[in-house]
């Protein structure tokens, strides 16, 4: 891939591993204290270095998977760095007297990204969610930050599409080029296949951003700014979705009750 842009010298704003004491274990996943414009700096100092990576937001749903399948911990692993998007998070860091400066979720980080990239000209593409709903997403997006080169596309479903579907996408990808790739799919079919196909598809930046897809083409409604600050955005997503959630939220809670972070 041709990436001429990437001229300028790569940062050491954020350098550390996952080891370094700079992030915080949390229900065994190395939590980078980063605030959003911190996060977005360390994108962009992705992009600046070029080579393939993935991001995770991570919320105790992913937790409670990772602590019971051995991919997803490696998953985990491999990432460039783990953000915090869920309140349990913040305040198991803060009961550990290492707080955490907030939550950096994926609804939040979709749409900062592209502001991010508006200014700086990076190419950003928007894949998955419901049949054209990234593509709604991205009209929007590029309305909301003038100049933002951002192409939305369809994604095939990972586990369901045969190699043909999955190999014409990453091939239509490639041609592309995006510095960053925000991936919506189901959790922890995105983060698994983002993992396994980093290399292969030689994107600087990969997020899996799930929902985030819907809120930005609003399909779904995101919860209130008070639900959001309280820890109560799942209430405010299971009145929504009962039958989708409800098992989720249960067990989730189920996990937070009985496993220490």
């Amino acid at each position: 891939m041709n990436r001429n842009h990437l001229s300028m010298p790569k940062s050491s704003r954020f350098s550390a591993p996952h080891g370094d004491s700079a992030t915080i274990k949390l229900w065994g996943l190395p939590i980078s204290p980063l605030t959003m414009t911190e996060t977005l700096d360390r994108v962009e100092d992705l992009i600046d270095a070029g080579d393939p990576s993935y991001v995770i937001t991570a919320n105790l749903n992913f937790a409670m998977l990772a602590k019971s399948d051995p991919k997803l911990r490696a998953a985990a692993r491999g990432a460039a760095f783990i953000v915090a998007d869920g309140m349990p998070f913040v305040w198991a860091a803060r009961r550990k007297g290492r707080p955490l400066p907030g939550r950096v979720t994926g609804a939040d980080l979709l749409p900062a990204i592209c502001g991010r990239a508006a200014q700086r000209g990076h190419r950003v593409v928007l894949a998955g969610g419901g049949p054209g709903v990234a593509e709604i997403a991205a009209e929007r997006l590029r309305a909301a930050n003038p100049g933002l080169r951002l192409m939305g596309m369809d994604a095939p479903h990972f586990r369901r599409n045969g190699a043909n579907e999955v190999n014409a996408f990453v091939d239509r990808l490639r041609l592309v080029d995006p510095d960053v790739l925000l991936l919506a799919c189901s959790q922890p079919e995105g983060e698994l296949w983002l993992a396994a196909n980093c290399e292969r598809l030689g994107v600087p930046v990969c997020v899996q951003v799930g929902a985030a897809v819907d809120f930005a083409a609003g399909r779904v409604q995101r919860a209130p700014h008070w639900a959001q600050r309280s820890g109560l955005e799942w209430a405010f997503r299971l009145s929504r979705e009962p039958r989708r959630l409800a098992s989720r939220y249960l067990m989730n809670a189920i996990y937070l009750a009985t496993q220490h972070p």
